[in-house]
């Protein structure tokens, strides 16, 4: 992780009077309710798990009766909640239970580590406070470390800004039955942006951690988005707008906001861990969480799990007066090609190299969150960049495609998302050679409601970039995945729309990746 100034981030926090969170090393002095009496469910904001392990998982609840309140309409007591999982979905084959202690410091937010499960199987799970019992819940592990399974079923999405539309998609994508969810970014939106809005965030953009904590209160009640979390495990990373849009690193998108920046990051940090189903090693300490990591699915499948916001480089040539993205001309922008810019951090960079030389598993899927491939968005001479995804940091892009080919990974496959289309794209060491050979295939979602820019201007550039096998805006949506050891098969799966929540979802495309062939196929 990269070492932040600790005494600039308390300073921060002290000019923007933040300190309403406390510090993880910080002990919550709270008195326990034995008897605790709620005003109404507790379990508003649903249950969830993720990132599951051969002999476990973790299951998270967070008790908030009132929701948008600012303390969850729990006041400042602790609560102890107990829970259970099952073998079956009556709850009558208890195998594992406990309790776990909810405190204000950290929103009421339960995470429980399970283990002494068995491999490769379903639970399910409930969570019981005083006399409210809340739903129950389908979870999974993981296959035991050295198994090759016959199949994973997983899906993954990303950018959902409430306004902008219902989250109907994920009622089929909890018909599409996974074994896994992965979400690549952008789960809640700190502003208030678009056009045609079905529905209002109804409060300013969020900066302390109260404002956060009710931004994902509001998110999190959606009942398709609950019921997402109901059915599979999660493994999620974030991007911008968990925090601010455009943020890089310590910098903000606003240069007027970087004295306090970094206590709004702070917060942002919290807020996420309170809301998502994290392990512990994930814990934020002020402005800072170590968020990236690996998840093995057996031989069959690793998982390497990205964050491209945390430590990256600022983005290069941003426009007059402000930080953040911009669209250049790559010859008027020779920032672009310092060898010391990295989008990744030189931790993550190594951690990630080292993870991919030494994996064993039949497929490497490198989750992450936005376009890899090069997109020459100018017809004709001259090409652009667009500086947020990883054509602005084309050196530490190059460094990590020439590791895998050099490293022959076996089948390295990237998905993404934060542009609100679909892309289907061959990656290659020279985007500018048709001839070079492809590496890897990537595969980017489009997202679960946020707009996009406009499809002909897509078909314009398209003739440029004969690496995209599909570019795709009209539709919003998600990706699903069969993996077996012998091929990978992603289905584009595309809403009707998003302004009716009822709307109907259909498969835009398919694709197949074969094992030991890189490059996207059309199925």
């Amino acid at each position: 992780m990269m070492s932040i100034d600790r005494r600039r981030f308390l300073q921060a926090l002290a000019g923007m009077g933040a300190l309403d969170f406390a510090l993880p090393d910080t002990p919550a002095w709270a008195q326990v309710d034995a008897r605790p009496r709620f005003s109404a469910d507790p379990f508003s904001l649903g249950v969830a798990s993720g990132y599951p392990a051969p002999d476990g998982m973790v299951l998270w609840t967070r008790l908030a009766p009132e929701p948008l309140a600012p303390d969850g309409g729990m006041g400042r007591s602790a609560v102890d909640v107990k829970w259970e999982i099952a073998e079956d979905d009556a709850m009558r084959r208890i195998v594992a239970s406990g309790t776990s202690r909810a405190e204000a410091a950290w929103g009421h937010s339960v995470h429980v580590e399970v283990q002494g499960l068995q491999p490769a199987r379903p639970y399910w799970y409930r969570f019981t406070a005083g006399d409210a019992v809340s739903e129950v819940a389908r979870t999974r592990t993981a296959p035991a470390i050295n198994a090759l399974s016959d199949r994973l079923r997983f899906a993954f999405a990303s950018c959902q800004q409430y306004e902008q539309g219902y989250f109907g998609a994920y009622r089929h994508l909890v018909q599409d039955d996974p074994d896994l969810v992965v979400f690549l970014g952008d789960y809640i939106y700190e502003s208030s942006w678009g056009r045609d809005h079905v529905r209002k965030h109804g409060t300013p953009e969020p900066r302390t951690l109260e404002e956060y904590r009710a931004r994902y209160a509001l998110y999190k009640a959606d009942p398709d988005l609950r019921a997402a979390h109901a059915i599979a495990p999660w493994i999620v990373t974030w991007d911008d707008h968990e925090v601010e849009n455009d943020y890089a690193n310590d910098q903000p998108e606003n240069p007027g906001e970087q004295p306090r920046f970094l206590a709004r990051r702070a917060a942002a940090y919290k807020a996420y861990y309170e809301h998502m189903p994290l392990p512990r090693r994930a814990l934020p300490d002020g402005p800072s969480a170590l968020l990236y990591t690996s998840a093995a699915f057996g031989s069959l499948a690793t998982f390497h799990v990205l964050d491209d916001r945390q430590y990256r480089s600022p983005q290069a040539c941003p426009k007059p007066r402000r930080a953040g993205s911009n669209t250049v001309d790559i010859a008027a922008c020779p920032t672009l090609a310092e060898t010391d810019r990295t989008l990744l951090g030189s931790t993550q960079e190594q951690w990630l190299e080292a993870g991919l030389a030494g994996s064993r598993a039949r497929w490497n899927i490198l989750a992450q969150q936005s376009v890899m491939a090069q997109v020459d968005h100018r017809p004709g001479p001259g090409r652009t960049a667009w500086t947020d995804s990883w054509d602005g940091y084309p050196v530490s892009r190059q460094r990590l495609l020439k590791h895998i080919a050099e490293r022959k990974v076996t089948n390295p496959v990237v998905i993404g998302g934060d542009v609100h289309m679909f892309y289907v794209n061959d990656l290659r060491t020279d985007f500018d050679e048709p001839a070079s050979p492809v590496i890897a295939s990537e595969f980017v979602g489009t997202s679960i409601t946020s707009q996009a820019g406009s499809q002909q201007s897509v078909q314009r550039f398209l003739p440029d970039n004969p690496h995209i096998h599909l570019a795709e805006t009209r539709y919003r949506g998600y990706m699903r995945v069969d993996l077996t050891p012998r091929q990978m098969k992603v289905d584009l799966r595309a809403m009707e729309n998003v302004t009716q929540p009822d709307a109907a979802c259909s498969t835009l495309a398919s694709f197949v990746v074969e094992d030991g062939r890189p490059g996207p196929q059309k199925a």
